[in-house]
């Protein structure tokens, strides 16, 4: 990590223990136990440039939702996050939203020990100046923390979000004052529902970081990874990706069937990083794996990989624009 600023489903998984076991993947699909990868122990993770920010991290990124957003998983979300922490994960987001408020507590019960060990990224889905400082300081007590990395307008999809974003008393004031006071360090935002709401939002301001949608059935409708991801390319924007496995409808027998091409279909595009969710620790140990393996996609097989989608992209992308 950098110096800190002065500021103080299908997605059920089974790694074998024992060769020759039947078991569910992260795809839900039965494989043998033999063919499945072993434990993984700490070693190097591969690292990426987040943009203009100069942070150079983890390409797998812990996502804030799943097990890690869910009421009375405390323990099991604690072992999560610090398992991850272990294995060289160094990018955490996650949301006021989440869990309405769960997900950022149950970070922050790992971040009072090892805030120094990440850089964290949270988001506010107020569009209003006092709506957002409100949220931001209960984001604050609940990650424990006197500062965030990130801060990202969460889930901007229409025009109406970006006159609100702007407006004299939008949150885009309260972004800017927040960063000011070094409570925040880069400012950002999210989207998933439409890529040319977001290309016109990163052309209205100069932010830092943009989260936007991709996996392999992007390609087939209202696509992030052209002109979206090449303005955010251009502005030298840390990109970060979501919705690589889209709760698990990513998977399916007659079409995407590992974690590995899901991954690593998303792995070769210009991004920095790329959040999951986490149900449990074998699961996020096969993305870790996954990802120290990972060889970068040629053209022609990235293409093989999203004809794989091609009869059911619709609901690979649920969380798109109005179909």
């Amino acid at each position: 990590m950098n110096e800190k600023p002065n500021r103080r489903s299908f997605i059920k998984t089974g790694l074998a223990t024992a060769a020759g076991i039947g078991v569910l993947s992260q795809t839900g699909v039965v494989t043998n136990a033999g063919k499945l990868i072993a434990k993984v122990t700490r070693s190097t993770m591969p690292k990426r440039k987040l943009g203009k920010t100069g942070y150079n991290v983890s390409l797998f990124g812990l996502g804030g939702q799943s097990t890690v957003e869910q009421p009375d998983k405390l323990d099991e979300s604690v072992e999560i996050i610090n398992r991850a922490i272990d294995l060289g994960v160094n990018y955490i987001d996650t949301a006021a939203a989440y869990g309405r408020g769960i997900s950022e507590q149950y970070i922050g019960e790992v971040m009072k020990h090892r805030r120094d060990e990440v850089f964290l990224a949270t988001k506010s889905h107020d569009r209003s100046y006092d709506g957002t400082m409100r949220l931001f300081e209960q984001s604050l007590k609940n990650l424990q923390t006197d500062y965030v990395d990130l801060y990202q307008v969460h889930n901007v999809r229409t025009q109406n979000d970006l006159d609100r974003m702007f407006a004299d008393d939008g949150v885009m004031k309260a972004f800017e004052k927040l960063r000011s006071e070094g409570a925040v360090r880069f400012l950002g935002l999210s989207g998933h529902r439409d890529p040319s709401i977001l290309k016109k939002a990163i052309e209205q301001y100069e932010y830092d970081c943009l989260l936007m949608a991709l996996n392999a059935a992007d390609i087939h409708h209202a696509p992030f990874q052209y002109e979206l991801l090449d303005a955010a390319v251009k502005k030298n924007l840390g990109i970060i990706a979501m919705k690589i496995p889209a709760r698990g409808r990513i998977f399916r027998e007659d079409g995407i069937t590992t974690m590995e091409q899901a991954l690593g279909y998303v792995y070769s595009f210009t991004i920095s990083t790329a959040i999951v969710g986490i149900t449990t620790i074998d699961q996020l140990e096969e993305n870790v794996q996954i990802t120290r393996n990972f060889e970068k996609y040629d053209d022609h097989k990235l293409n093989d990989i999203a004809q794989l989608t091609a009869h059911y992209y619709e609901d690979a992308s649920w969380y798109k624009m109005q179909w």
